[in-house]
């Protein structure tokens, strides 16, 4: 095999590498599952808490929270892909009061919930 061969050969097998692992991150990218936090109330919202069974709560990273009138865009953990997709949420406020539990169904597309 000449040189010249040699070389288009190693080209074609990278570009077929740099494609496949395009796709591969196309792949992982589109199983992300979100969703929305629009603060309707006139306070700060410091966490995000989620429940498979309402006893057990797991909170969301919201940084330094969302802010009154703030929407917002969470990702699920990779952790919790094989959780059902009805969960329970609530918020907890700068002042500590927290709203009650109410079970969502998180795979629906664009949802954007509302406290």
């Amino acid at each position: 095999m000449n040189r010249g061969t040699l070389a288009k050969l190693s080209f074609m097998i990278i570009a077929c590498l740099i494609l496949n692992g395009a796709a591969a991150v196309g792949i992982a990218a589109a199983e992300e599952y979100t969703f929305g936090v629009h603060n309707t109330t006139g306070t700060h919202i410091k966490k995000i808490l989620v429940s498979e069974n309402n006893k057990d709560w797991g909170e969301f990273d919201i940084g330094a929270g969302i802010k009154a009138g703030e929407t917002v865009t969470l990702v699920w953990d990779e952790s919790t892909n094989s959780e059902s997709c009805h969960q329970n949420i609530k918020a907890v406020f700068a002042d500590g009061s927290e709203t009650e539990s109410t079970k969502f169904d998180f795979c629906e597309e664009d949802l954007v919930l509302e406290f």
